[in-house]
């Protein structure tokens, strides 16, 4: 093993001393104490690097993790495990899946863009916004998206406007989430702002928190549609039909894992799931939307 002073492992790194005392105090960098001085081990210097380093927008990520990242959908979540995929679920939402993907983090990200103008959001995000030049747009289906209300709709909701004009406690989601970002889209074409609503203070991540938050009568949720609404007796008021996509490599695409997925969309099995839960429009699912 290789072992450098704090001078030999400042030069080797290109860094001052005082620089390099400083990722020590900060417990930033790996080093060891051996009798009152830091030591270096050169191969752990290199391995720091090598996490470190940052890739150009959009360049192919040597060795990403097999993880299914983006937004939450209980369709999806429930097809990689049926599939067989070995695919594992990071549900974080669309803006912080692209993140994560566009960093070569991920296998795959699922997404639902939405713009305050007319046009295919997802489509427009894959091809220009993130430039994937090495990735496809996989269709997954089209879901029915809405608002969630009380039992018997108490209130009497019907639209975004009543959302501002009857005031009440909206349950937020999570910034960056799909479902956020349509909200801020529906709002903006009614002309109001995200300010005009009275939101809850902390934002809810899981169908499980909205459904029981609503039921308990705390608030209403905007723009989701969820199985549990049955469960919990709540009412849905449909607004619209959203695009529901997914990046993935272009080369995970044909490895066994993603393909597993691919043919599992195309089954029986998929297709009485999607009806069972209601909401879901698979007639393109597994398609390729986009494509270098």
């Amino acid at each position: 093993m290789i072992l450098f002073t704090t001078a030999e492992a400042a030069v080797y790194l290109r860094l001052k001393e005082r620089k390099l005392y400083e990722l020590v105090a900060e417990q930033a960098i790996p080093c060891t104490k051996v009798t009152g001085k830091w030591l270096f081990p050169k191969h752990e210097l290199d391995n720091w690097l090598r996490e470190g380093l940052s890739k150009s927008n959009g360049a192919s990520p040597s060795d990403p993790l097999p993880i299914f990242g983006g937004s939450h959908d209980p369709l999806l979540e429930w097809a990689l495990r049926e599939s067989g995929s070995h695919l594992a679920a990071l549900s974080e939402g669309t803006e912080a899946g692209l993140t994560r993907f566009a960093a070569g983090e991920i296998v795959a990200t699922a997404l639902h863009l939405h713009a305050s103008e007319e046009g295919d959001a997802n489509k427009d995000a894959f091809e220009r916004r993130y430039g994937f030049f090495d990735s496809v747009l996989v269709a997954f289906a089209q879901r029915e998206q809405g608002i969630l209300v009380g039992p018997q709709n108490p209130l009497q909701i019907s639209s975004i406007s009543d959302l501002v004009s009857k005031s009440p406690r909206i349950l937020m989601r999570q910034k960056g989430a799909g479902a956020q970002l349509l909200l801020e889209a529906l709002l903006a074409k009614a002309d109001y702002r995200l300010s005009d609503l009275k939101t809850s203070d902390t934002p809810c991540s899981t169908g499980n928190d909205l459904a029981l938050a609503i039921r308990a009568g705390v608030a209403i949720a905007a723009l989701r549609r969820d199985p549990l609404q049955r469960h919990f007796g709540l009412g849905f008021i449909p607004l619209l039909w959203e695009r529901f996509d997914i990046a993935v490599r272009q080369a995970e695409y044909f490895k066994n894992p993603f393909q597993h997925l691919v043919l599992f969309l195309r089954s029986e099995n998929f297709a009485a799931r999607a009806k069972e839960l209601g909401g879901y429009d698979i007639s393109e699912a597994g398609t390729i939307r986009a494509a270098p």
